[in-house]
């Protein structure tokens, strides 16, 4: 599990066809992961569509999450799942699941952390650590993400409002990588944006003295 660069997809307007050369581009380029994240589709539309991102996340040898619907990540044999406070608990969701499928959960408290790592998370998704308009949540500050890759032994990814111009401020965070929506998925060229955001997260983790990741 890689999680230096984890691309959560979001559909803006785009057609079937240019959300998959999106992700196919991404892959291509260096993103480590990708959470397939649909929350307006119908369960027999969200499995379809699943399956074509599969088809591509597995040409390019990329682990496949999906965004909180463990009957589709069962369904078309996903990497994993990954919740958040509002879901199954964690523990129900492990064991639906099985051992080996990556399970990811929200954390924006210690407390929180510690108890998915305690009931089998593999890695912690914390944020929103700037404003976002992907999802309306409180913010998260950099002093609670230290805190809670401090207390907890698995890895973590900040999300919310992840830009290129702002990744440096995650030195010293503990994080093992970032999340990224718009930045990737609304590029004006997506593999260059990639390549750029792959090199600059790896100076900044290869800067962090707390980094906690496994490749």
């Amino acid at each position: 599990m890689d999680l230096t660069l984890y691309l959560v997809t979001g559909r803006y307007d785009f057609s079937d066809e240019k959300f998959l050369a999106v992700i196919e581009e991404a892959c291509k380029n260096g993103v480590t992961l990708v959470q397939l994240r649909e929350k307006e589709l119908v369960t027999g539309k969200f499995y379809e569509l699943a399956l074509k991102v599969k088809a591509v996340t597995d040409q390019y040898q990329v682990p496949l999450i999906i965004n909180d619907r463990v009957d589709i990540c069962l369904a078309v044999d996903a990497a994993g799942v990954h919740i958040g406070d509002d879901e199954l608990p964690v523990d129900i969701v492990r064991s639906l699941i099985g051992p080996e499928k990556i399970l990811g959960v929200s954390a924006k408290t210690v407390a929180r952390g510690l108890e998915a790592e305690e009931a089998g998370a593999d890695y912690l998704g914390i944020g929103a650590i700037f404003p976002t308009k992907t999802k309306d949540t409180p913010l998260t500050s950099k002093e609670t993400l230290k805190a809670i890759n401090a207390a907890v032994t698995i890895p973590s990814v900040a999300i919310g409002g992840i830009k290129e111009d702002n990744l440096t401020d995650f030195r010293g965070t503990g994080i093992a990588g970032v999340s990224i929506v718009s930045e990737i998925m609304r590029a004006e060229a997506v593999g260059e944006k990639v390549r750029r955001l792959k090199k600059k997260i790896v100076e900044v983790l290869d800067d962090n003295p707390t980094l906690k990741i496994e490749n």
